[in-house]
């Protein structure tokens, strides 16, 4: 079985693959002291705890937290007897090159998402993902990852504007009722919600008109149900779109005689 590991700024995600579907998924906050044995006493714990029974064969992982790899490199190697494979390192093959700037080092996530959608949806694709900084990652019609767009993510910008204007509290994000807040957590909710919407919006048509052409719009990432609320914003939400491309990528490793 194949154990994905999928580490961002803010979660790291576990999740064990049979082949054909995801037996379990289990996340846990990012931090970079997290030894190799304190990841198995919560890994194991929290696989038996839902009776999970998984031979773990091979690990793939992807990390936006270099100093993390380290030690999930000594977890993979010491409990399950494997050299995992970390996108983005050369030995990792990819399925597509990515076009971009030479010298320029795509980060795994996004190279993750491409290989996960292209794999479900076929080229031609914006992909926004809802994670620490909201990013759009372009997919050309062969699958290669084109560029796209970083911009701050939407709880990011709610704890800067809570820090940073000491009157405004902190407060969690939900789709207003009315566009014109009558009290502070009104005015900042819809502020925060329909900014992101027209910032989505503005920024995905933008990168329709650079292209000449008609982009499907997938959606992942924690919050992304909740924009999705806003009319025809996305084509669809693809909740482990991530996971999936680690799989498509294991996949392609494994093929064609990856380590």
């Amino acid at each position: 079985m194949l154990l994905a590991i999928d580490c961002g700024n803010t979660n790291t995600v576990f999740s064990i693959w049979d082949g054909e579907r995801f037996l379990c998924t289990l996340r846990t906050s990012t931090h970079h002291a997290r030894t190799a044995d304190a990841y198995f006493t919560w890994y194991s714990t929290l696989v038996k705890h839902y009776g999970i029974e998984a031979d773990i064969t091979d690990v793939i992982i992807s990390s936006t937290v270099p100093r993390v790899v380290f030690n999930l490199r000594v977890f993979a190697d010491r409990f399950f007897g494997c050299r995992p494979i970390v996108v983005g390192k050369p030995d990792c093959l990819l399925p597509f090159t990515p076009r971009v700037d030479e010298g320029t080092q795509v980060g795994p996530d996004r190279l993750v998402n491409t290989a996960g959608a292209f794999d479900r949806h076929g080229g031609n694709l914006i992909v926004v993902d809802f994670g620490t900084a909201t990013t759009f990652d372009v997919v050309a019609f062969d699958g290669a990852y084109v560029g796209g767009v970083i911009a701050p993510g939407v709880n990011l910008s709610l704890e800067a504007l809570h820090l940073a204007a000491a009157a405004l509290p902190h407060v969690d994000i939900s789709k207003p009722q009315k566009v014109i807040g009558t009290n502070t957590v009104e005015c900042i909710q819809s502020g925060v919600f329909w900014g992101y919407v027209g910032l989505v919006r503005e920024i995905c048509e933008r990168i329709r008109g650079e292209s000449g052409q008609e982009m499907k719009v997938i959606a992942t990432g924690g919050l992304a149900p909740l924009f999705q609320q806003a009319a025809d914003l996305f084509d669809t939400y693809e909740d482990d779109l991530t996971m999936h491309g680690l799989t498509v990528i294991h996949r392609y490793n494994k093929e064609n005689g990856a380590p």
